[in-house]
């Protein structure tokens, strides 16, 4: 599975050869049709982060509602409408289709493309994901409100008697296109891995990130048609198709539902792993530990995120409990092997605590918490325990928000510079670390407390309760916290690009070929040769050749 004939052997002649396929087009037109990977990525990035701040918002009007036992702040139907779409937007609209971002953007720079593989196809993916999201966005402006049945909208709560209205159709209709976007840009991005890598990037040697691109675009060419499928048949069911009809079809709804829903909790964590693990290794001036162990860890997951499903279903008595007990517990060990890889990369290195390093540790020891209460209710014992409590909401966002969001900015602090050419501001970026460590963990670690003592999820108002007020109003805090870390990360961005400090090609001393190329690249990725490519760290390697030879980097005489 080489490289094809032509690609990534020369990129200034391939540059010089076919300047009709460079889009000149500027603008917003330029952007929204342009089929340049990186210009898609970049569109897909920049609208997954307005639907970020649009998620925080209904999270922010949640919180105060539950600031206080019995609060009259929003209905409760509006309530419900928030519910939902503030996790159909994350889920949907930020944080998977961010992952799937960053594989457009980096994959064909790390493996040596001149681009993406069928790239109409994922510009096509990508309107197709832009008109899902607005379509699931109108359901505000519909009589009757937004969708209102939960970002998984269970049957038969979904159905057409029980959820009436126009919104909850058209966050059907508006989850469909975008999962289907979705998919089309994934597979682009397995196909760019099958067919266009540069000579001498064989699997074995493709970067830690490209590998957990690779394991989340498997899953999502995988498991979202399921997803597509599955909301065709509930859109049927609420027009009176009777597919999801009593207590057994709610099973086989569930059924279809997760077999999507686990995969893409792992579609919601590796990019942001291989983030972390990017700026790990190059903040650590070594290459990234246990590397094939890695490799093995990341294709297990994949695999077995396929076999876990029902673990969401312990409680309905419909599914083998001991098999999915068993499944769930046995990721555990990839778990564990990301764990060792990121301490053995750090012992023995030359740390610089940048903002990228601290995000990607944060990371670590945040996303941790998510796991270690993960091994907890995979146990249907202790499940039964804590089902439909606030302890499930503590576990998912201790994975998704404080792991996978700052995976997320360890990233963004580390290939800004590539995106932009400019170096966002250290005290700003470490200013928003800490106010997001304070915040994240005042929000959710004190619904531990409130699950343990039974407190519902789902619910608008809760009664008056020893001790429920006070925690409720220390979350509510905490996402004011993190609203303000969010602003500080907002000014950061406008800060940084409106007085440019310029980046140069490669300011960190990179390991992979993106860091080869100018910030930002030119249209056809490389305007020079590429260096031979001998590992998954070939620019390191580059740089240690020349200090053997009694030399010393380019990059670091320049720097002096």
């Amino acid at each position: 599975m080489g490289a094809q004939p032509g690609e990534g052997a020369d990129p200034v002649s391939v540059a010089t050869a076919t300047p009709a396929r460079i889009s000149r087009m500027t603008g917003w037109l330029g952007t929204l049709t342009s089929t340049d990977h990186k210009r898609m990525g970049l569109t897909l990035g920049g609208l997954s982060l307005l639907y970020f701040l649009l998620g925080g918002l209904f999270a922010l009007l949640m919180r105060t509602q539950l600031a206080q036992s019995n609060m009259h702040f929003v209905s409760d139907n509006s309530y419900n409408e928030l519910f939902t779409m503030h996790g159909s937007t994350m889920i949907y609209l930020f944080v998977t289709p961010m992952a799937i971002a960053l594989a457009v953007y980096l994959v064909p720079l790390q493996i040596g493309a001149t681009g993406i593989s069928a790239p109409r196809l994922a510009l096509a993916g990508l309107w197709t994901w832009i008109c899902g999201g607005l379509i699931m966005q109108q359901g505000w402006f519909a009589s009757g409100g937004a969708g209102r049945a939960g970002w998984s909208s269970y049957a038969p709560l979904s159905n057409g008697t029980n959820t009436p209205g126009v919104g909850q159709d058209l966050w059907v209709i508006g989850v469909i296109l975008a999962a289907a976007g979705m998919a089309a840009m994934a597979g682009c991005v397995v196909a760019t891995i099958a067919r266009r890598r540069a000579p001498g990037m064989a699997l074995l040697r493709m970067p830690v990130f490209t590998w957990t691109a690779l394991v989340t675009v498997l899953m999502v060419v995988a498991s979202f048609p399921i997803l597509v499928l599955v909301m065709v048949l509930l859109y049927i069911d609420r027009h009176g198709g009777h597919i999801f009809t009593g207590f057994t079809g709610a099973i086989d709804y569930q059924d279809l539902f997760w077999f999507f829903g686990h995969p893409v909790v792992y579609v919601m964590f590796f990019p942001y792993l291989g983030a972390a693990a990017e700026a790990i290794a190059v903040c650590s001036h070594k290459r990234w530990f246990g590397y094939i162990a890695f490799v093995a860890s990341m294709m297990a997951f994949a695999a077995m995120s396929t076999a876990v499903w029902s673990h969401h279903m312990y409680t309905t008595g419909g599914v083998t409990n001991q098999y999915f007990a068993f499944t769930s517990t046995l990721l555990l060990v990839p778990a564990g092997v990301e764990y060792f890889d990121a301490i053995g990369t750090l012992i023995g290195g030359a740390l610089v605590l940048r903002t990228s390093m601290l995000f990607a540790l944060t990371f670590f020891l945040q996303f941790l918490v998510g796991g270690l209460s993960g091994v907890f209710v995979a146990s249907p014992v202790l499940d039964y325990q804590v089902y439909g409590t606030y302890m499930i909401v503590a576990h998912f966002h201790y994975t998704l928000f404080a792991g996978s969001i700052f995976g997320f900015f360890a990233g963004v602090y580390h290939w800004f510079p590539k995106f932009t050419g400019a170096l966002l501001r250290e005290r700003l970026g470490k200013l928003q670390l800490v106010l997001m460590v304070i915040g994240t963990n005042l929000t959710f670690f004190p619904m531990f407390f409130l699950g343990n003592d039974g407190m519902p999820r789902r619910v608008s108002r809760y009664p008056t309760h020893p001790g429920w007020g006070t925690l409720n109003e220390l979350e509510t805090i905490g996402a004011g916290i993190i609203a303000l870390g969010v602003l500080v990360f907002l000014v950061n961005v406008w800060t940084s690009l409106r007085r440019r400090v310029p980046a140069g090609d490669d300011p960190w001393l990179g390991h992979t070929l993106e860091w080869a190329t100018s910030s930002p690249p030119p249209p056809l990725n490389f305007d020079r040769p590429l260096p031979p490519i001998s590992s998954y760290s070939p620019l390191l390697d580059l740089r240690h050749e020349e200090m053997d030879r009694g030399g010393e980097p380019a990059e670091v005489s320049a720097a002096r």
